[in-house]
Order: structure tokens, then C-alpha cells, then sequence
């Protein structure tokens, strides 16, 4: 049986692509024998570990289709061997790190809690209501417009049929560490992310059903041929009739991104327009639409209370770290561009997920009361 310095030989040698069959096998039996009986992890932990390699793994790098040559036994025997070693090589860092991943402190200090379903309604008069504070039941009657709030909390807009009835704006407005959902008076579902809002009528009489949003949105429009739904952001104006589709417009993002899920949507920008169809994503960025294949669900994980990372950078991942967790991040800009794959609950506590981050072997993280700080 290998030692420890051995195993830790090998394990650097897989990193750097150097390792034999033999000594892979090598790698797999010390896993096997040694590493789980002494690594200090639990038996969720490796789970976890076990689903995020899983993602990870090339059957999933097709969006999801997988043609029938992949399912033979020699493709099955190779996904089971590749899953095998990278768990054996992801636990063996986690094993030869651990006391090097305690002096970044991330067990140490207090509990960084992840968001929740917090955000404040502004009424046409100004009156702002604390939606977190606040019981279920009915909110209140603007101009004619009853406003409610569920058992599920969120708020949907009905109608009372008084005689007195205006149409008035209502904005609805998320912190850093939280999301909301709101059902419109039309039916329009709309979930909001972390430091965002959405202003919107209380009612629609006008031939448009005209919104306005600041940050990350996802729109389930309701269908109606002789009412276009606008969404109007600081860069675009995105149109449609009834379909599914997220908005990604945060300000310290280099892109506008629209993704969609369902129906079709018009990208109005800078003079331009272009059409948008299912698992298509458009990008804006210095008054150029540049429109790409995607999966779509990856563009609405937090809809699912879900991070999911493909192929995407570090500084992405910080950014929404930092709004859903109300932390402040700092990283060099040598590690900016890395890509990270891979998913995680946004219910997990934020140790977690940096730990997760750290077992790739490629980052370390420092935490000091509310500050990320990322190192090589």
C-alpha cells in the first residue's frame, strides 16, 4: 500500500497529466483503501462531491443529449473509471490540503448565511412595505388595484372592481441577499434576483404592458395577441406577446443577457433588432446584439435556488457570491478569467461553497468577517 507522500506524488502527477493507466489504478486503490478512512469528511460531503464530479463528467457536455453509441459498455466502463478517479483525486486534495485549506479560515469564522425572500414595495404614494416583516393577507387598495400576499410569499395584483380605479406604478424592490416573486395584474409572473427591482402599473389599460427593470428578472408573460409585454432596461427594450425568458441587466456586468426559454422574444437596441428562439441567448455590450446556442435552465438556476457554473469565470461567480451572500469580494486580475464547472444549492452556507472552490486546487480563499478574498 502506497504512503502518503507516494499518494500525494501521484495525485500532483494526475494534475499535470503525467499519470500511467498503472499508476492511475494505483491512485484508485490507495482511494479506496486509505484516503475515506482518513479524511475528515462526511458522508454528505462525499456526496456531494460525487454529484458535482458527475456534472462534470463529458456525458453531460452536450446539453443534455447523448447519442446511443455513448450508452455501450465500453462508454459506461469509461464514465464509471473517470468519475472514480476524479472522486479519488478531488477527496486526495481535500485529504493532503485540509490543514492548508484550515489557514484560510473558512471553518473559523461566523456563518455567512445565504439570501432569502426579502424585498420592499413602494405604493404610487410612496409608502414603501417591508414585505419580510410583514403578515400574509391583503397589503392594502392602490387606487383600486388590491395587492395580497401569499402563504408562499409572494404578491399578486387583483382587481376590486371599485368605481375609483387609476392606474398608479408600484415598484418592487430586492436588497443583496434576497429574491422575490410578484404575479402582475395581466398574470405575468415575474421571480426577481438579489439587487434588483421592477417597476411596473398597477393595472395595464394601455395598448402595451410596459415594465422597467434593474438587475436579474425572470418573466413568465401571459399571452395576449393585442397587448405586447416590454421589458425596458437601461441598455435594451426586449418584446413579446406570452413566452418564458431571463433578463440579466446588472450594471457591473460587461453584458445585457436575455435568455429564452420559451415562445420567441424581439431585442430592441441602439436601432437594432433581433428575434430570439428557444435556447438562444443574446448578449449586448457597446450597441452590438450578439445572439448563441445555450442551454437555457442554466440561465434561470437561481430561479431554483441553484448556482450553476459552466464554464464560467471566477469574477462571474464572485459577482453573484457577493449579492446573494451580502459579501464583499476582491480577487488579482490573474485569476479572473478562470472557469469553474459544476453546481451547488444557494441554500448551502457560503464555507461551502468556497470549499467546494478550493478542492479544485486552484484558488484558495480567505475569509474575514464579510470579505472574500481570493489568492493563487
Amino acid at each position: 500500500m502506497m504512503n502518503s507522500t507516494e499518494a500525494e506524488e501521484l495525485l500532483n502527477k494526475y494534475a499535470s497529466g503525467n499519470c500511467s493507466e498503472q499508476e492511475l489504478e494505483q491512485l484508485h486503490t490507495w482511494y479506496v483503501g486509505e484516503a475515506l478512512n482518513e479524511v475528515s469528511i462526511t458522508a454528505a460531503e462525499v456526496e456531494d462531491i460525487k454529484n458535482n464530479i458527475w456534472q462534470m463528467l463529458p456525458v453531460h457536455q452536450d446539453s443534455g443529449t447523448v447519442t446511443a453509441p455513448l450508452f455501450s459498455p465500453i462508454w459506461i466502463k469509461r464514465f464509471a473509471v473517470a468519475a472514480s478517479i476524479l472522486l479519488c483525486v478531488t477527496l486526495g486534495y481535500y485529504y493532503f490540503n485540509r490543514e492548508n485549506t484550515n489557514t484560510t479560515q473558512l471553518a473559523k469564522q461566523e456563518v455567512i448565511v445565504p439570501g432569502g425572500n426579502k424585498a420592499v414595495l413602494t405604493l404610487a404614494d410612496g409608502t414603501k412595505i417591508d414585505l419580510a416583516k410583514t403578515t400574509n393577507g391583503l397589503l392594502g387598495n392602490d387606487h383600486g388595484t388590491r395587492i395580497v400576499k401569499t402563504d408562499e410569499g409572494t404578491i399578486f395584483y387583483g382587481d376590486d372592481y371599485s368605481d375609483n380605479k387609476k392606474v398608479v406604478w408600484n415598484t418592487l424592490s430586492i436588497p443583496v441577499g434576497g429574491y422575490y416573486n410578484v404575479t402582475l395584474s395581466d398574470g405575468t409572473k415575474v421571480w426577481l434576483n438579489a439587487k434588483s427591482s421592477l417597476k411596473y402599473p398597477t393595472d395595464f389599460r394601455d395598448k402595451e404592458r410596459i415594465v422597467t427593470l434593474d438587475g436579474e428578472g425572470y418573466f413568465e408573460v401571459a399571452h395576449n395577441p393585442s397587448k405586447p409585454f416590454k421589458v425596458i432596461t437601461a441598455t435594451q427594450t426586449v418584446e413579446v406577446l406570452g413566452t418564458h425568458f431571463n433578463i440579466n441587466a446588472y450594471t457591473d456586468e460587461t453584458f445585457t443577457t436575455t435568455t429564452l426559454l420559451q415562445g420567441s422574444v424581439k431585442i430592441l437596441a441602439a436601432g437594432q433588432q433581433q428575434l430570439l428562439a428557444p435556447n438562444e441567448q443574446a448578449k449586448l455590450k457597446d450597441n452590438k446584439i450578439n445572439i448563441t446556442s445555450c442551454d437555457a435552465e442554466n440561465a434561470v438556476d437561481w430561479v431554483n435556488n441553484d448556482f450553476v457554473f459552466d464554464h464560467e469565470q471566477l469574477a462571474s461567480i464572485m459577482r453573484k457570491l457577493s449579492r446573494w451572500y451580502n459579501v464583499e469580494v476582491s480577487y488579482p486580475p490573474s485569476v479572473a478569467n478562470l472557469e469553474f464547472n459544476g453546481s451547488i444549492s444557494r441554500t448551502k452556507n457560503i464555507t461551502q461553497v468556497l470549499k467546494y472552490m478550493e478542492l479544485t486546487g486552484v484558488v484558495k480563499l480567505k475569509v474575514e468577517g464579510r470579505r472574500i478574498t481570493v489568492m493563487q
